[in-house]
């Protein structure tokens, strides 16, 4: 067959293992996850925090796995399955040698994502805005760390004419290995943003973490960073000493190579004028929000250094609906009327959570409807934790929004530092939210759902989204589409 994604024999020889039974002839697909596991698929075993996936070996068989992929230790408990196995020393090590190997036997012009906001947004807009041009292989969800970047290079088809990475972290020298497997034509710098404080010491540091990217761009390749943002210059620097010689700045900064004016925001789509070097052109989104146009003007940018049709990207950019978790819209029946659900459930830092509010603020609402901010605690502030969530009452406040639901014991200093203007409820648990949310919500209202992930506010987003039914002939459902999400990455 010439459909494998990867013989057995290529998979043997990339992982240095060691054959036991009879092998198929190849397989077709890579999984860590017993329950997606699809017919023809290998099954790696890989060890997480929370479960060993060798618990799980027989019901990747039972789904139709090809082959499993083992670790040596491992290898007695496993006698009564008798499928084939390839076994490793580590499994997690073996599958970060096999995207390595599935890196170098590709041809793709290959780009990478890092940032403090906007990495899976941005990478779903170059999943739309390339695809024009060829085809495209992209992580789903957030497949952004330590097992998520090996798993996706892994998955990597050779026909792949691109690649897009998303890459994340949470402490300093996270990033510098996974980028080293990536080998990226083209790097991207979304923005830095005061996430995770609480295992860095300062903005400066964050910003140095996510410079790590600049490590593993290819002679020749492009770094394209965010000129707007404060440590500019920072990243310039890093990316310099890290041998980039082609540099970007993108934003709305005069001195910006991809720069953004005219920026025109409606309630579910914005309009700007996308200039790269001399040329300008019109460009729509179909989804709101200036910082979303921010990193489109990025995405645009990295089209053209990926020698991509930059052309049909931007007529691609006005299908671009959101991501889900990430902004994505959902218009739901209730009683005779409607009410939108705006999902940024996903995850939340200080600067994505002004970005969502002003998205709230400029929704559109009926009748009497109201504009709700459901929102949960930002996970990893450290000792800024208190400060951060009391200072988003400014926000809420200069964009007139009146009603704030919160859960989550750091929401309570926002619960505090709001004045008896605004109409406040609060719970300490997300189930006791998200039933007071699914019983209070009325015709006309905008509603928007944010908290990091670890606050489970999908939950509340899912509550919603099993109550009422969609709304009749509106798009609202369908402008963006899901993204699976069986896993998690870092931010």
């Amino acid at each position: 067959m010439d459909d494998f994604l990867w013989t057995s024999e290529e998979l043997v020889t990339a992982m240095a293992g060691r054959p036991l039974g009879s092998l198929p002839g190849g397989v077709t697909g890579i999984s860590i996850d017993s329950r997606s596991v699809k017919p023809g698929d290998a099954f790696f075993a890989i060890r997480g925090e929370r479960v060993d996936g060798h618990d799980f070996a027989g019901v990747a068989m039972a789904n139709g796995a090809a082959l499993i992929v083992v670790a040596e230790a491992k290898l007695p408990a496993l006698g009564r399955l008798t499928c084939a196995k390839i076994v490793v020393e580590d499994v997690l090590a073996a599958l970060e040698r096999l995207g390595v190997a599935a890196r170098k036997r590709s041809q793709a012009t290959v780009l990478a994502v890092t940032g403090s906001v906007g990495k899976t947004t941005t990478k779903e807009m170059l999943r739309g805005l390339l695809a024009p041009s060829g085809e495209v292989h992209a992580a789903v969800a957030s497949f952004n760390n330590h097992w998520g970047v090996p798993l996706t290079l892994a998955r990597m088809p050779v026909s792949a004419r691109y690649g897009v990475f998303e890459i994340g972290m949470n402490h300093p020298g996270e990033i510098r290995p996974l980028v080293k497997m990536v080998e990226p034509h083209v790097a991207i710098v979304t923005t830095i943003a005061p996430a995770h404080l609480g295992n860095f010491a300062s903005i400066e540091e964050i910003a140095a973490a996510k410079a790590e990217i600049f490590e593993g761009v290819l002679p020749g390749g492009a770094a394209l960073i965010n000129r707007d943002n404060p440590e500019f210059e920072q990243l310039e620097e890093a990316a310099r000493a890290a041998g980039v010689t082609r540099i970007f700045p993108f934003g709305q900064h005069v001195q910006a190579h991809y720069r953004m004016e005219d920026f025109h925001g409606e309630a579910d789509r914005s309009a700007f004028t996308f200039i790269a070097g001399v040329e300008r052109f019109a460009a729509e989104i179909g989804a709101p929000g200036r910082h979303v146009a921010e990193n489109a003007v990025a995405a645009l940018g990295a089209v053209q250094q990926a020698e991509a049709d930059l052309d049909a990207a931007i007529d691609a950019l006005a299908l671009f609906g959101g991501v889900k978790g990430r902004g994505e819209r959902h218009r739901r029946r209730i009683g005779d009327g409607a009410f939108m659900l705006i999902d940024e459930s996903y995850n939340a830092n200080p600067a994505s959570m002004r970005a969502a509010i002003a998205v709230l603020a400029a929704a559109e609402t009926g009748g009497e409807g109201r504009r709700i901010a459901v929102l949960g605690d930002m996970l990893e502030m450290g000792a800024h934790s208190d400060a951060v969530h009391a200072d988003l009452a400014g926000p809420l406040l200069a964009a007139g929004i009146s009603h704030v639901w919160l859960a989550g014991p750091a929401m309570a200093h926002l619960r505090d530092a709001l004045p008896e203007s605004v109409s406040v409820e609060y719970r300490e648990k997300t189930g006791d939210l998200a039933s007071f949310v699914a019983q209070s919500v009325l015709p006309g209202d905008a509603v928007m759902v944010k908290s990091s992930l670890g606050l489970g506010f999908g939950k509340i987003v899912a509550a919603l989204l099993d109550k009422f039914p969609p709304l009749a002939d509106t798009q609202a459902d369908t402008a963006a589409p899901h993204v699976a999400d069986d896993g998690q990455g870092t931010p």
